[in-house]
């Protein structure tokens, strides 16, 4: 019995041994650590989060026995080209090489086409409401971008093939061209799919006339701009079809909406990815080292790079509907997702094309009748009104210059500020009237909107998009003319108007605020003093404002 104890005390003590040496998940860099500061697009976030943890938690070592953390950060390849003045990665990962030559166009040394390494694939695609595609023959019948554009700019064309289930409009959406490279790359789509061969988008290109008209014909039906891919992805399965019935993003982008919550593949898929016939773009996202670093962090990046092109670490990148780039390891075919796909590959610009683009879809894009309601009631004083004010003035001046401005302020009392001006001639204005708002007196919430969609109405035009934007830190408690029912919801979003709402502070009625942002197609936000900014930079980058390379 003695001996039978002691064999059982080995045992446990072995089984403890091996307990207490088994994985932790590296979370925080340890002092000492080589912190490798990494820069990605949105769309490889579902795999770099897993292919970090797993890097970090195995304690990669360089030649000097340091052990590397990889900082991961989803930065968009437009806007992290316009962030390098101030802060540079030691290791880029854009959705392609050309925006290495974009970054090196704009000054920014130490990144070269040479010193980078494609570490996944992924095809741009038209992501489309499965139910949707299979009315438009979906997948007997092909589609291609140029398609796109007759079903988003033409209601007859969209009713008769659509039968009417879903809408007036077929809503589409792509995500803002100087942010995104995916959303770039939908504009160099579509010009390279009216330019009818293989060629490369140049500047040239850019200022054909049959070119520029393709763009402006697709960009007439397009409903919003997003920051990513990734967003916009979860945006349009959050809001469902009416919201938006199709959307470009890359192929791993449907292959995340269609998991889910859960993280499970469906044997049918929510949405498709639709593959237009004249061809598309592949992101190769490369792996771009900074020449320019220290040799301990060009030696990190370099750690994680080939850490990323290993067996293991594909294997992560094909669960997250990435196309690996390693030969041993494959992407499994998926429900909505075909990998015979695409069957034309469209080359990717040299930087010109892509800064040329960029002023083809200022002047392309349609503008805003932009009416702006704000509360200027007194429980807005203090840290509230000048972040309001701060926010609003930076929105202002990211503006297009063909877009339409009204200002309204309301408390006891609303005041329109300014009426239906052109913002290419009144943006000082402007801007110095929301510098200039006080903070005093009650809150006329409906009836403010009831004056803004009065607004709209005085203001519009069939080349405008018509958009209300309200902010409100309260309560209404002074309105006249109207209460919150449908009468209100109904007036605010007549003349296909959007009305995106944020709900400043606790005070204000979030279920209200949100539900005339969803009824009428808009974006409801909670914001604070904190974030404000933010919600109007976002704003601005739905709307086509100036942001990233598109400045």
């Amino acid at each position: 019995m003695k001996k039978y104890s002691q064999v059982c005390f080995a045992l446990l003590l072995i089984i403890s041994s091996a307990c207490s040496v088994l994985r932790q998940p590296v979370t925080k860099p340890a002092s000492g650590d080589v912190v490798l500061p990494v820069v990605a697009n949105s769309s490889l976030q579902p795999w770099l989060d897993k292919a970090a943890l797993e890097f970090n938690t195995d304690r990669v070592q360089t030649n000097g026995k340091r052990n590397v953390y990889a900082q991961v950060r989803y930065v968009e390849a437009g806007q992290a080209v316009a962030d390098m003045a101030t802060n540079l990665p030691s290791l880029w990962l854009p959705d392609s090489e050309a925006w290495v030559d974009v970054a090196l166009g704009r000054k920014v040394s130490g990144f070269a086409a040479n010193n980078c390494t494609s570490v996944a694939r992924s095809p741009l695609v038209i992501a489309m409401w499965r139910e949707l595609a299979e009315t438009l023959g979906y997948p007997g019948r092909t589609l291609g971008w140029l398609d796109m554009s007759s079903l988003t700019g033409d209601a007859s064309a969209w009713a008769y093939y659509s039968g009417g289930q879903f809408g007036r409009n077929l809503r589409m959406a792509h995500p803002h061209p100087g942010v995104s490279g995916a959303g770039a790359g939908a504009l160099l789509a579509v010009m390279q799919a009216a330019k009818a061969n293989g060629q490369p988008i140049t500047p040239a290109d850019a200022k054909q006339p049959i070119l520029q008209a393709s763009v402006s014909a697709f960009e007439s039906g397009i409903a919003l701009f997003a920051n990513s891919p990734e967003a916009l992805g979860k945006t349009m399965h959050e809001r469902g079809v009416n919201y938006l019935g199709a959307a470009v993003m890359y192929e791993s982008n449907v292959v995340q909406i269609n998991k889910g919550k859960d993280g499970k593949a469906s044997s049918q898929p929510d949405v498709v990815a639709v593959y237009p016939f004249e061809g598309t773009l592949f992101a190769t996202h490369p792996a771009c080292v900074y020449g320019n670093g220290s040799p301990e962090q060009q030696e990190a990046a370099k750690l994680f790079r080939d850490y990323l092109l290993k067996e293991p670490a594909q294997t992560w990148a094909a669960a997250a509907g990435l196309r690996p780039v390693n030969p041993a390891v494959k992407l499994a075919a998926q429900a909505g997702i075909d990998l015979a796909q695409p069957k034309i590959t469209f080359e990717q610009p040299a930087a010109g094309g892509l800064e040329a683009l960029q002023g083809v879809w200022q002047a392309s894009k349609k503008p805003i009748n932009l009416v702006m309601v704000l509360d200027t009631s007194g429980s807005m004083s203090g840290a509230k009104i000048e972040g309001l004010r701060k926010a609003a003035a930076t929105f202002i001046e990211q503006m297009n210059n063909d877009d339409q401005i009204s200002l309204i302020s309301f408390a006891s009392d609303i005041k329109v500020l300014m009426q239906g001006q052109k913002i290419g001639t009144a943006r000082n204005n402007a801007v110095s009237a929301v510098r200039g708002l006080p903070a005093s007196g009650n809150t006329m919430l409906y009836d403010a909107i009831g004056a803004g969609a009065g607004v709209i109405s005085r203001t519009k035009s069939s080349q405008r998009s018509n958009v209300l934007v309200v902010l409100t830190d309260g309560l209404d408690t002074g309105s006249r003319s109207f209460k919150f029912d449908n009468t209100l919801v109904n007036t605010a979003s007549q003349n296909n108007t959007t009305v995106w709402t944020i709900a400043y502070g606790t005070d204000a009625d979030k279920d209200k605020l949100s539900q005339l942002a969803k009824q009428s197609n808009g974006n409801f936000y909670l914001g604070s003093e904190a974030n404000i900014t933010a919600i109007y930079q976002e704003m601005s980058t739905a709307f086509g404002g100036s942001a990233g390379i598109g400045r």
